[in-house]
Formats: C-alpha cells, sequence, structure tokens
C-alpha cells in the first residue's frame, strides 16, 4: 500500500506543484507543439523513479509517463472552452485510473473488490447517492406548491449555485451525525444562518424568508435522518 501511496504523491506534485499556469495556458495554446507538454511528461517520470526509487519496478515508470503523455496529449486535441471543466475531470480519473493498474499489474499486491464491496460500504453509497441529485428533485417537488422563481426574481446568484450548497451542506451533515458531532451540526446551521442574514435584511421579503427556512429546515431534516437511518441499519448489521 505504501507504494500506490507514493505513486499518488509522485502524480499530485507532477501535476499540481510543479507545472504553472503558464505552462498550462502555453500547453492549450500550442498543443502538441508545446515543449512544456514534454517536459511536463519528463517531470512525471522523473519523480516517479525517484519516489519508487527501485529500478524493478521501471514498467510502472514507463507505463505511468507514456499513458500521461497521451492522456495529456489527447485532452489538448479535443477541448475547447466550454469542456474544460469536464476535461479536467476526466483527465485526473484517468491518470489515477492508471495509477492504480499499474500497481496492481506490476507488483505482488492483489486487487480484492470484496474489501471494498462490502454492505456497510453499499448502504453508505446509498445515502450519499440520495442526499445530491434525489434529494434535490424531492425538495423541488415540494417547492411546486409556491411560485418559488417569483419569489427569487430579483435575487442575483451564481446558475444552480443553491442546489449545489444544498447537496453539500447534506452531506457534510450525513457525515458529522455518523461521526457523532452533532455539535458541528448545529455550527454549520449557524454559519448558513449568519451568511444569510444579509440577503434576509436587505431582501425584507417575509416569504422569501419563509422559503429559505423551509428549505433549510427541510434540506437539514432529511441529512439527519439518513444519517440516524443508516447508523441504525449499520448497528443491526453488526449486531
Amino acid at each position: 500500500m505504501i507504494l500506490l501511496i507514493k505513486l499518488l504523491l509522485a502524480h499530485i506534485i507532477g501535476d499540481f506543484f510543479l507545472q504553472p499556469e503558464k505552462w498550462v495556458k502555453e500547453k492549450e495554446q500550442k498543443k502538441l507543439k508545446s515543449n512544456k507538454l514534454y517536459l511536463h511528461v519528463l517531470i512525471h517520470i522523473i519523480i516517479t523513479g525517484i519516489v519508487l526509487w527501485d529500478t524493478s519496478l521501471w514498467p510502472i515508470v514507463v507505463t505511468i509517463g507514456t499513458t500521461h503523455f497521451i492522456i495529456d496529449a489527447a485532452k489538448l486535441l479535443i477541448q475547447k472552452k466550454e469542456t474544460n471543466r469536464v476535461l479536467f475531470f476526466i483527465d485526473q480519473l484517468l491518470h489515477v485510473t492508471v495509477i492504480f493498474l499499474s500497481y496492481y499489474l506490476f507488483t505482488e499486491n492483489k486487487l480484492d473488490l470484496n474489501i471494498l464491496v462490502t454492505e456497510n460500504n453499499l448502504l453508505l453509497l446509498v445515502c450519499l447517492l440520495f442526499l445530491t441529485i434525489p434529494t434535490s428533485i424531492i425538495m423541488k417537488t415540494i417547492f411546486l406548491k409556491w411560485n418559488i422563481s417569483e419569489l427569487t426574481k430579483n435575487n442575483e446568484s451564481l446558475e444552480d449555485a443553491g442546489k449545489y450548497i444544498g447537496i453539500l451542506e447534506r452531506i457534510l451533515v450525513f457525515i458529522f451525525i455518523i461521526a457523532g458531532h452533532w455539535e458541528a451540526v448545529g455550527f454549520l446551521i449557524t454559519a448558513k444562518s449568519v451568511f444569510r442574514f444579509g440577503d434576509l435584511k436587505e431582501s425584507k421579503h417575509r416569504q422569501l424568508t419563509e422559503y429559505i427556512l423551509i428549505g433549510t429546515l427541510i434540506s437539514f431534516g432529511i441529512a439527519i435522518l439518513t444519517g440516524i437511518a443508516y447508523m441504525y441499519v449499520n448497528l443491526n448489521l453488526y449486531a
């Protein structure tokens, strides 16, 4: 496992700490003609070799270096301004996947999915997924009773910001609860109230205030109930 951690460390250092922003911009402009692309890959190879410090593991270094060039080159050739964000995450996912595959293919370690696919992990995954899009849809359905677009018409905000904030706060509440830190839930509610206070004070809109209050209570309530349900089921699984 220490070897896998070293490979991930090498990737983080090479891709984020030793790749200046100006290199990224030059690669995006010149694409395969940019010498920074080749220098970036060379740095990855060198760092990977240094952290491994074992000549018998050269297949890992070669595999990671070669695939890193292929992935980065493909990304530069197909990326556009509107796809930069998506391609960034795909790029990182592919790099990490190669690292894991190299670790399990070129070492004596075997990938045992049974360690990951357990009842507890599947239950945790179900709860986390439920607190994202499904809960957002549930809350949206609840608020169909009121004309929310009319209430928020003059309140400018980032596109879908409210949805993402809701997802993040529910996941945080869930994590706090299963970790046994209920006081952190109270802190999160207080922090959100402080940030919202200015909006509510400026708007002086009672209906908007009620909408925000109801939304917050429902969001936190669902997260709390999900956390309690997870702990109850988990307790009975291992009782």
